[in-house]
């Protein structure tokens, strides 16, 4: 099981887990932290209108990922990322959960996320848990995938 709580992108371990997810990224779709990408800054995740959960299991760090406001009602889910050797295990998906029910928490009726090409089982997960796809919300130069889920 996964407990989550509350931490920062910007000091570690949620700095490092993000910067380890842009790294994993890279090979991808080139560096995704670049202008013209949608803002993901520490100060984005930040309250009042989002936050940043930091998992563990079994006495270890697993796993990260943001809320961020969009507008009255919606918020997005950023920065998704599970270590590699605590994969397969369920982790996204209990990541995905709390950060939704976090963003209700926070007074969200919608969370929208965006996922990229390479990235078939993201978007799988993504619509295996309501989420329909939409427009392209946020410009987002590297996602192929934009869903919209009400909370």
């Amino acid at each position: 099981m996964t407990t989550f709580s509350s931490g920062s992108a910007g000091e570690p371990p949620g700095s490092t887990l993000v910067a380890a997810m842009v790294t994993e990224l890279e090979p991808l779709y080139g560096r995704i932290d670049v202008p013209g990408a949608p803002s993901a800054t520490p100060a984005d995740f930040a309250p009042p209108g989002g936050d940043f959960l930091i998992g563990t299991a079994d006495g270890a760090v697993v796993c990260c990922g943001g809320i961020k406001r969009l507008e009255d009602e919606a918020c997005e889910i950023k920065r998704m990322y599970v270590v590699p050797e605590a994969r397969g295990r369920g982790i996204a998906q209990e990541l995905l959960v709390a950060l939704e029910d976090r963003a209700r928490d926070l007074g969200y009726g919608i969370a929208r996320l965006d996922t990229g090409p390479k990235q078939p089982h993201a978007e799988r997960m993504y619509r295996a848990a309501g989420y329909t796809e939409i427009g392209n919300f946020n410009a987002n130069p590297f996602a192929s995938f934009w869903g919209e889920k009400r909370l």
